[in-house]
């Protein structure tokens, strides 16, 4: 069958309301597998190399993980190489069931991320932030300051032109917990320019080190403020079951909540004043940026399951 006959087949199943037996577990993994071995075999990454990067990932595809869960509907998550993460957008009776349905709307937005119209183009960062101009009620002219808002999503979209919007949202989930943890705000109180910060945290991939700065930094409220993590964890847990329900992108909702867990289960055992001496690395007040938005102007399907983030018409 040709490339375009199973697209077309893959496409049919993820739409259907009673969908045949494909196996879309498999087809996702086989999905992920040839683009990653493509990118390997690519000219440019013989090149400069960085196509070891991409067989290392070819081993380690995707990860799937149930939420804990005493009976059903149950929920899971598949994160894909990239750190997109999708869920599963049915109400599911079985664990087998909610792998299934999450592989389905991973595939769906895999697809779909291919297409040409799914591309950062020039056009599209004319359009995005005219539309981002107008939802802040702020003056268009601000994108051509970096000193702005505006100014900064504009450098953002600039920096990722030609690639592809679930690459961009990949990158944007950086800023989007950087903005929450209060470490964008901390930065430019040390007079830090927002170029440099772009360009430092545009190259850095969500790691255990990063995840662990931040879980202290949520620790240090806790001290100062008792209940203020369990509060906090409530309203991340709640923004992550409307989040699937809507179908969307949910690597930002989901590390919230397992950032705030890791603080938590620290909290228990580093219970005594002593163990929070050292001064928190932050400054705690929320920055009043628009790095955490991905406006969401433009879309391209109507399908919920498909909206990941800004998208041409």
């Amino acid at each position: 069958m040709s490339k375009v006959k199973v697209e077309e087949s893959i496409m049919s199943y993820l739409t259907d309301t009673s969908p045949n037996d494909l196996n879309v577990v498999t087809m996702l993994h086989d999905f992920w597998e040839q683009k990653q071995m493509s990118q390997v075999n690519s000219p440019s990454n013989k090149i400069d190399g960085s196509g070891e990067d991409a067989a290392s990932q070819t081993e380690c595809l995707l990860l799937y993980e149930s939420a804990p869960s005493h009976g059903p509907p149950f929920a899971c998550y598949v994160t894909l190489p990239g750190g997109s993460c999708f869920g599963n957008y049915k109400v599911c009776d079985t664990q087998a069931e909610a792998r299934r349905d999450a592989a389905r709307v991973a595939l769906m937005n895999s697809l779909v991320n291919e297409l040409p119209s799914r591309r950062i183009s020039p056009q599209f960062i004319t359009q995005s932030l005219e539309q981002a101009a107008s939802d802040s009620a702020v003056f268009i002219e601000d994108a051509c300051d970096s000193s702005t808002s505006l100014g900064t999503y504009s450098l953002l979209l600039h920096s990722y032109i030609g690639r592809t919007m679930l690459e961009f949202q990949e990158m944007m989930t950086v800023f989007q917990l950087l903005h929450w943890n209060g470490t964008l705000k901390a930065l430019r109180d040390r007079q830090c320019s927002r170029q440099s910060v772009i360009a430092h945290y545009s190259q850095r991939r969500l790691d255990e080190y990063m995840r662990s700065s931040m879980a202290l930094d949520w620790l240090g409220r806790e001290q100062r403020a008792p209940g203020l993590l369990r509060e906090e964890l409530q309203v991340a847990q709640r923004e992550l079951v409307l989040a699937q329900h809507r179908g969307m992108e949910l690597r930002f909702y989901k590390e919230k909540t397992e950032i705030l867990n890791l603080a938590l289960s620290q909290a228990y055992i580093h219970h005594t004043p002593e163990a929070h001496n050292q001064s928190p690395s932050h400054t705690y007040q929320p920055e009043q940026l628009p790095l955490h938005i991905i406006h969401p102007g433009h879309r391209s399907l109507d399908n919920p399951t498909l909206q990941t983030c800004n998208s041409p018409p």
